[in-house]
C-alpha cells in the first residue's frame, strides 16, 4: 500500500455522479445546482465518472459509453464547456468537498486523438490494426503499457486535471495496467499537488486469472496496493451477491472480510458499497427491500469509505445505461434521510477504534470498539422475525438510523426490520468471531 495513505480515509464518504444521467439537462451546470444537497448528506468527495468527450466511431448505444474517450484532456460538450467544469470544481471546494475524476487509461475510443496521433502506443493485431484485448469491449481499443513516451503523456495529463483543482483519481480497470506505471504517475503528480486520493478499480479475481491463463497482463490487488490508497471491494464481490441472495452463507462472507484483513497491509482501504454504475441496484438485486437498507448500512458500517451511487438516495431500482439517455428517477427522495444517517457513522469517533464482528446468524452483529465510545450494529440480513440474544447488558439504547429506543432485557432483543446502529459504552471490546476455516483447529 502507499506508505503515507492515511487511515482516515477509511471514514469517506464518496458519492458517484453520471453528469448525462444526474438530472434532466445532463450538465456540469445542473450538478452544480445540486451540490448542496449531495453536501447534506454527509458527502466529503464528489467523483464524477468520464467527463471527457466520447468516441463515435464503433460506439455502442445512441450517445456511446464514457468510458470509450476520444480525448483525455478536454471536456464532453454535451455536459458543457472546461470552464463550467471549473466552476463546478470550485463550487464544490467552496462546499468543503472533494473533487475525483475518472481515468480511463487502459483503452481509448477507436476515434481518439492519440490513435491518429500515436499509432504505436496501442495494442495492434496481425494486419497492424489497434485492437482491445478484451472483445466484448468493442467500442474500445487497448493502450499498450509500458511505454515511456506514453506513460510521459498520461503523467502530463493527470498533472493538467490537479492544476485544474481535481483532488483525485478513480483509475479505471486498474489492475490491467503495471503496477510501477501507477506509481511513476502517483509520484510524478505528487511533484505538482501532493495529497491525491488514488482509488483503483481492481477487478474480480475470475477476471485476473482469465487473462493470466490466455497470456495477458493483469495484477492482483496485493500488487495494487504499492501504488494506491483504495481498492475497489470487487476481490470478494461474487460472494457477497451470493450472501446477499441467500446461496452462500452470511458467516461464509464474514470469513472473506476476515481474510482480507489477514492479507492485506494493515492500514489497507477497500471501498464499500451496495452498488455502483456496473453493478445492479441493492433495491432491486436484494430478495426484499428490508434487506436492501440492511445491506447498505452494513457498508456503511464495515471498514472502509461508504460509496453511494447516485440514486441510491431514491431507491432506485434500475440501474442506468452507459450507452444512452436514462435518467435518475428521484422521485421524493425517499432514502435520503436513510442515507444520510449512514453517511454520519463514518464520522462517528466509535469508527476510529477496533472493529469487531461477534456472530452471523441469526443477525450478523458487530461492534465498534473505540474505549467508551462503541456502536452495536445490528443487521438482519436474512428477513429473520422474532428476537434475538445480544452480547449488550440490559437497558435501553438509542438507534442512531430511526431515532428509536431499543430495549434490550435478559441479553434478549427484538430483530430490526432491517438494520438497528446502537450507541453503547463498553469497558472491554466483544468476543471477536474466528473464521472456522481460516484457524488451524479442524
Amino acid at each position: 500500500m502507499a506508505k503515507d495513505t492515511p487511515i482516515e480515509y477509511r471514514n469517506l464518504v464518496i458519492y458517484q455522479v453520471y453528469v448525462r444521467n444526474h438530472s434532466p439537462e445532463g450538465t456540469f451546470e445542473a450538478v452544480e445546482a445540486d451540490l448542496e444537497r449531495i453536501r447534506s448528506m454527509g458527502v466529503d468527495v464528489v467523483y464524477f465518472m468520464p467527463i471527457h468527450p466520447i468516441g463515435q466511431l464503433n460506439k455502442k448505444g445512441t450517445l456511446g459509453c464514457p468510458y470509450s474517450i476520444s480525448d483525455y484532456r478536454a471536456v464532453n460538450p454535451e455536459y458543457g464547456t472546461l470552464a463550467d467544469f471549473q466552476r463546478l470544481v470550485e463550487r464544490t471546494h467552496a462546499l468543503g468537498m472533494k473533487v475525483m475524476i475518472d481515468v480511463v487509461y487502459n483503452h481509448t475510443s477507436h476515434d481518439s486523438v492519440l490513435v491518429s496521433e500515436h499509432p504505436e502506443w496501442f495494442h495492434q493485431d496481425e494486419r497492424g490494426m489497434p485492437v482491445t484485448t478484451v472483445p466484448e469491449w468493442s467500442d474500445v481499443i487497448d493502450l499498450k503499457h509500458p511505454n515511456p513516451a506514453l506513460t510521459a503523456y498520461l503523467i502530463d495529463t493527470l498533472r493538467y486535471w490537479v492544476q485544474m483543482g481535481v483532488d483525485g483519481f478513480r483509475c479505471d480497470v486498474a489492475s490491467l495496467l503495471p503496477v510501477e506505471f501507477w506509481e511513476q504517475a502517483r509520484a510524478g503528480v505528487a511533484q505538482v499537488r501532493p495529497g491525491i486520493i488514488w482509488l483503483a478499480e481492481s477487478v474480480h479475481v475470475e477476471f485476473i486469472i482469465d487473462r493470466r491463463i490466455n497470456g495477458l497482463f493483469a495484477v492482483s490487488d496485493s500488487e495494487l496496493y504499492r501504488a494506491f490508497d483504495l481498492l475497489y471491494d470487487y476481490d470478494i464481490w461474487p460472494c457477497w451477491q451470493h450472501a446477499v441472495k441467500g446461496s452462500m452463507s452470511i458467516q461464509s462472507y464474514l470469513d472473506l472480510l476476515r481474510f482480507q484483513d489477514g492479507i492485506y497491509p494493515e492500514n489497507f482501504v477497500k471501498i464499500r458499497c451496495a452498488e455502483n454504475h456496473d453493478q445492479p441496484r441493492i433495491m432491486d438485486f436484494a430478495p426484499s427491500r428490508e434487506q436492501a437498507l440492511a445491506w447498505s448500512a452494513l457498508m456503511a458500517f464495515n471498514k472502509g469509505p461508504f460509496f453511494i451511487y447516485t440514486g441510491q438516495e431514491a431507491g432506485a431500482t434500475q440501474q442506468p445505461s452507459l450507452f444512452d439517455i436514462d435518467k435518475v428517477d428521484w422521485k421524493d427522495f425517499e432514502l435520503q434521510d436513510f442515507i444520510t444517517h449512514l453517511s454520519a457513522l463514518k464520522k462517528h469517533t466509535a469508527q476510529r477504534g477496533r472493529l469487531i464482528f461477534t456472530n452471523s446468524d441469526p443477525l450478523l452483529q458487530a461492534c465498534w470498539f473505540n474505549g467508551e465510545q462503541s456502536l452495536m450494529g445490528i443487521f438482519n440480513l436474512g428477513g429473520q422475525r422474532g428476537e434475538s440474544l445480544t452480547y449488550l447488558e440490559d437497558g435501553v439504547y438509542l438507534d442512531l438510523l430511526s431515532g428509536e429506543q431499543i430495549p434490550v432485557q435478559g441479553q434478549k432483543m427484538a430483530i430490526p426490520q432491517s438494520a438497528w446502529i446502537l450507541e453503547c459504552s463498553l469497558k472491554q471490546p466483544l468476543p471477536s468471531y474466528r473464521s472456522p476455516i481460516l484457524t488451524s483447529e479442524y
